[in-house]
């Protein structure tokens, strides 16, 4: 994916720039989901019963010297087959807005990589999230002296899903919402107003399917997040939901807002907290999303520059992250917030804000926390 210049709004006819978060977010809370919608085939060969692993740390090991194209969203996932044999599963998604040429070779070279240091057989898989219908690499092979060598693996295209509308709409699978989100994503890059109204659609549907509160804000996370909005239809956007929320009674997305999922949150966090905590951060804090955008990162543009914009993202993540935890699971330790006081790093800050919004317990957060720290 290219990286373009700013403009004054955000370009939402492409993905955002970090399309990769949401996608990488959904696969590691739906893995066994993702395997059964898209590889049916592979599902009944898998012990689900016994847990799955990710191995992410092996695979950048694996991979460090790999120099071939852009990876955008790669999973080494480990999982036992029904035979009793364990199975290393290598997961790659594509998610861009183009055909890649060495696409087919990467998958290649990611898996023989992976096969010489492991001494594991490993399975790899794609999903392509492009618009070009006629891509569809599925195998990379070459012939010399009589040597051939090359791998075949499964692949499927998510518009291939376009014409499954109907069936879409009743799969009980949750990827079938990020399949539709993703294909209304491709279909209206030139129709917001269209977008619009399928994103608050799609939100709705959440709804109505009877979703546990957990799916209903990371799958509301995937589809704001992919289906950006220029910020006038984003405000309206925000306010159909809070009238749905209301209509539904289930405040699951306003809890969305405070946990600092909401795209505008997320923005206050890394474009309006560029910023000024004092003023940008107490509006958004008291008034919410709409303040927080309105005013806050109007306030922080004008001022919070100057009074530090490196020290008030670091305060604001270091409180955001304390202020997940305390609603998630009623209470933080002064251990654990005075280790996340004491990181600096911006980078990991944000890290260790999505494990707090996504971890299953407190205690897998603290095993983040402390892997972070050892780092």
């Amino acid at each position: 994916m290219k990286s373009r210049s700013k403009p004054e709004g955000p370009d939402s006819s492409r993905l955002p720039a970090d399309a990769d978060t949401p996608w990488k977010e959904v696969l590691e809370c739906y893995f066994e989901e993702f395997i059964g919608f898209f590889f049916p085939n592979i599902y009944p060969q898998i012990d689900w019963g016994k847990p799955h692993e990710f191995l992410d740390k092996e695979l950048q090991k694996a991979l460090k010297d790999a120099k071939i194209g852009k990876r955008i969203v790669d999973k080494l996932v480990k999982v036992h087959r029904k035979d009793g044999q364990e199975q290393w599963v290598l997961v790659h998604v594509e998610v861009q807005g183009e055909e890649e040429a060495d696409f087919a070779k990467r998958m290649y070279v990611y898996n023989y990589r992976l096969f010489d240091r492991y001494d594991k057989q490993v399975a790899s898989l794609a999903v392509l999230t492009d618009d070009r219908p006629g891509w569809r690499p599925d195998g990379f092979e070459y012939e010399l002296f009589g040597c051939r060598v090359g791998i075949r693996f499964p692949m499927v295209k998510l518009l291939d899903f376009a014409e499954r509308w109907d069936e879409l709409s009743q799969s009980s699978n949750l990827f079938a919402v990020v399949v539709m989100a993703h294909l209304k994503f491709l279909e209206t890059r030139h129709a917001m107003m269209d977008r619009l109204q399928w994103k608050i659609q799609l939100v709705r549907q959440l709804f109505d399917r009877g979703y546990s509160r957990k799916d209903i804000i990371n799958l509301f996370r995937f589809i704001d997040w992919i289906m950006c909005l220029p910020e006038e239809l984003d405000r309206h956007f925000s306010d159909t939901i809070r009238k749905l929320e209301e209509e539904k009674k289930m405040p699951y997305v306003t809890s969305v807002e405070r946990l600092g999922i909401k795209k505008g949150i997320v923005q206050g966090l890394e474009e309006g907290l560029q910023l000024g905590r004092q003023e940008g951060m107490q509006l958004g804090r008291q008034e919410g999303m709409q303040l927080g955008r309105q005013e806050g990162m109007q306030l922080g543009r004008q001022e919070g520059m100057q009074l530090g914009r490196q020290e008030g993202m670091k305060i604001a993540l270091q409180e955001s992250i304390c202020d997940v935890l305390k609603l998630r699971f009623g209470k933080v330790s002064k251990g654990i917030s005075s280790a996340i006081a004491g990181i600096q790093d911006s980078d990991t800050l944000k890290t260790l804000h999505q494990k707090a919004v996504f971890c299953e317990s407190l205690k897998a957060f603290q095993a983040e926390l402390k892997n972070v720290m050892v780092l």
